[in-house]
């Protein structure tokens, strides 16, 4: 799918001397109109596009609000609130970008999901996981940076909180902390450094992105069969096909977004967060943005001590390693099928782990005590148990199901009613 001769053909003189200076057009042409897609793509692989445009959304208006913040405590929040009421626009453009973010990390889980489910991170994709990983870390930097800015209540406490768990780490932690506060304590200086990072980090994260779709271009685009393409039957032209089926996945999520953008603006936020920072007042209970939750309750799970790894500690490296264990997975997957739909027992703890997720994510939202914490460490220990040991033994114990020849085969066995019978054995590599 990668490799292939270009069939662009310039068709005016200028065309051709751009082209021949700076091929462009060709590239564009290469990448959108005439690269081959599989045939059998469903609409869980449009989320790629989706967060393109939510990129873009964030990025301009991002830099039209940088146009009005003030990065100083004594401003900050007034700026915030001068943006909504006298910045012509200035209410929309503040809006679609905090409700912006959530929708991003909504695509990007679903993306990085479809990603687990169909095997996408398999070899010879293992780089193009990582550097949707890597996007992911950046995302999550941007968001807590950016949550900071409005200098709410719980803006500067989530701050407080989480530059506070890089002293758990000895001798290295509170040089890092002061180093992201700028002092001893959150104030002007760490504003500065949160607004400079909240700005440079989404054109970091555009980078990453570019690298992210060479990737995809170089080794191919998955398929729910986790069949490579074996011959032009089993390809579309990305133009009209997958630009029109990702065109109305955007136009529909766009209107989803739009429904919470004017009629439901501040459901995603916390409305301590309306009321300015004030060090003396501690809110009644403190917790991040909803897409960083599950982490938040993994923290939290580690209540004890293991051996000299005191409980705080024990709950830091237990957060961060919930998201590196992630770069791990192309080699913790010991299967030789990618895709769940022929998987059944993957298939079935693939779905916990999704549940799993999102009672942590609930969890996270509670308060850290009684039934709440018993139940957060049951849940963490699952989240690390389906990475080690469930996907290693899978790979050697599970009988998968009888993968197709093709992919065309896979569409004609669809429409045809048909079923695939069992596999003869689990160790038959089909892609």
């Amino acid at each position: 799918m990668s490799g292939g001769h270009s069939t662009y053909e310039p068709t005016s003189g200028l065309g051709k001397w751009v082209d021949s200076r700076l091929p462009l057009p060709r590239l564009v042409y290469d990448s959108f109109v005439a690269y081959p897609t599989p045939r059998n793509l469903n609409y869980t692989y449009t989320f790629g596009a989706i967060l393109s445009v939510m990129l873009v959304v964030q990025l301009l208006t991002g830099i039209v609000l940088a146009m009005h913040y003030v990065a100083s405590v004594g401003s900050a929040f007034i700026s915030v609130e001068n943006i909504m009421r006298d910045v012509n626009s200035g209410w929309l453009m503040r809006y679609m970008h905090s409700n912006g973010a959530s929708f991003f990390f909504v695509a990007v889980y679903i993306h990085m999901f479809r990603g687990m489910y169909y095997g996408s991170y398999k070899a010879p994709r293992e780089i193009l996981w990582i550097l949707g990983v890597i996007i992911y870390l950046l995302m999550m930097a941007t968001g807590f940076m950016g949550y900071v800015l409005p200098w709410g209540q719980m803006s500067f406490w989530g701050a407080t909180v989480i530059t506070g768990f890089f002293t758990a780490f000895p001798l290295i932690g509170e040089p890092i902390q002061q180093l992201l506060l700028g002092g001893f304590a959150v104030d002007n200086p760490t504003l500065i450094r949160f607004y400079s990072l909240h700005y440079l980090l989404p054109f970091m994260i555009a980078g990453v992105v570019v690298l992210h779709v060479w990737a995809l271009h170089v080794t191919g685009q998955t398929n729910p069969t986790g069949v490579e393409v074996k011959s032009k039957t089993d390809t579309l032209p990305f133009t009209p096909y997958a630009t029109i089926k990702d065109g109305f996945a955007t136009v529909v999520f766009l209107l989803v977004y739009a429904y919470f953008l004017f009629y439901l603006p501040n459901y995603l936020g916390h409305p301590d967060n309306y009321v300015e920072a004030n060090p003396l007042v501690t809110p009644a209970h403190i917790v991040p943005e909803w897409y960083y939750l599950p982490f938040y309750a993994i923290l939290r799970a580690i209540t004890f001590n293991i051996g000299p790894i005191d409980s705080k500690l024990g709950g830091v490296l237990a957060m961060f390693a919930s998201i590196l264990v992630l770069f791990l997975l192309p080699w913790l997957d010991t299967s030789k099928v990618r895709s769940a739909v022929y998987r059944p027992w993957y298939k079935m703890f693939f779905w916990l782990f999704v549940a799993d997720c999102i009672f942590l994510g609930w969890l996270g939202s509670k308060p850290a005590e009684g039934t709440y914490v018993v139940m957060a460490q049951f849940a963490t220990l699952y989240y690390f148990a389906f990475f080690i040991p469930i996907l290693p033994l899978l790979g050697m114990m599970e009988r998968p199901r009888q993968v197709p020849n093709s992919i065309t085969e896979s569409v004609l066995l669809k429409h045809g009613g048909g079923k695939p019978e069992v596999a003869p054995a689990a160790s038959e590599d089909r892609g």
